[in-house]
């Protein structure tokens, strides 16, 4: 998966936007909805020379993908039971990247109030991501 793609990626999700707290290299990949709080699902540097991302992940879950995929690991500077490092140089298909932004997004607006993920449209925790 390519930076580009990445990026793509977490902004089309509802109420998604790129935001800076950590200076210009971090962008960090927030939802929320109008008048509501913001919470992060996504961290990466796009610039960087091996693209990685970081994304939040049910406990049990992080383990298995950790377990099954060297490409995945705790993530860097976050609390590693519920978030996980994500290389994306290529040995995972996109397509599961694209699930887990997926899945980090659904636990992030999971803990938003009602009023928020009615805002957002959300229906709910779709599917887990297969190891």
């Amino acid at each position: 998966m390519e930076a580009a793609d990445l990026k793509s990626a977490c902004l089309a999700l509802p109420g998604a936007y790129e935001d800076f707290p950590f200076g210009p290299e971090a962008s960090v990949f927030k939802v929320r909805a109008p008048g509501g709080t913001a919470k992060m699902f996504a961290l990466t540097d796009l610039d960087a020379p091996e693209l990685s991302v970081s994304l939040k992940c049910e406990p049990a879950l992080a383990e298995q993908l950790r377990a099954a995929h060297p490409e995945i690991t705790g993530a860097y500077h976050m609390n590693k039971t519920h978030w996980n490092g994500v290389r994306c140089g290529g040995a995972l298909p996109a397509d599961m990247i694209r699930d887990m932004i997926e899945d980090s997004y659904d636990l992030v607006v999971a803990s938003l109030p009602r009023k928020d993920r009615e805002s957002l449209k959300w229906s709910g925790l779709a599917r887990d991501v297969s190891c």
